[in-house]
């Protein structure tokens, strides 16, 4: 049944809103121009969501500028499935679904860069060998064949005053991960988890 007051047709949601700003369509390309292949060479994260069977899935990525992507060429990138939890959510979607959606950021800047492809998962050695760490290798690297790039204006993050020292909050204000966990596992030993947590995760980084 629907909520009161739900959209349920575009034509209604249409009404809703002002024509399309002309200017956000124009900015999108089909490849990566030199300034949109400048901007991403400068992000050390991206969230990468996918769709699948079981649902949806929105993952964070982040990595050392140069260690986090490769650009194959202008309609290309790949990025490597670096060490995690082995649920691999993101990589059991797109053996369904090859649709993908990066959003980039860069800490300070208050635009984002956002890409939609389909992509392949792959163990080709040569693109496993060009994102290892030390003796440190993924398992599997992702490449994403580009359909659309364009940039995102600075509004949600100015709002968010996400880069603003002032608007940071004290660690101790929001749940830690071991007490998350206890929260959907009663007898889990949240205190024990935080403690080795900072350790164990500087030895599995990669």
């Amino acid at each position: 049944m629907p909520r009161p007051h739900a959209i349920t047709s575009l034509e209604a949601l249409e009404g809703l809103y002002g024509k399309v700003n002309l200017n956000s369509l124009a900015k999108e390309t089909s490849a990566l121009t030199p300034e949109y292949r400048r901007w991403i060479e400068a992000a050390p994260f991206f969230a990468v969501a996918s769709g699948g069977p079981v649902g949806l899935d929105c993952s964070p990525r982040g990595d050392a500028r140069g260690e986090l992507f490769r650009i194959l060429d202008d309609r290309i990138l790949a990025f490597p499935d670096r060490r995690g939890n082995n649920r691999i959510d993101t990589l059991r979607n797109l053996l369904t679904d090859p649709r993908v959606a990066l959003l980039f950021l860069i800490p300070g800047i208050n635009e984002t860069l956002r890409i939609n492809g389909r992509a392949t998962i792959t163990t080709d050695p040569e693109l496993i060998e060009s994102f290892a760490v030390g003796d440190k290798r993924p398992v599997t690297v992702v490449v994403v064949e580009i359909d659309a790039v364009y940039f995102q204006c600075a509004r949600a993050l100015a709002r968010a005053r996400l880069w603003d020292p002032e608007a940071r909050i004290d660690r101790a204000a929001v749940p830690t991960a071991g007490q998350m966990t206890r929260g959907a596992l009663p007898e889990f030993d949240a205190e024990g988890y935080d403690a080795a947590l900072p350790a164990r995760q500087k030895a599995t980084l990669y």
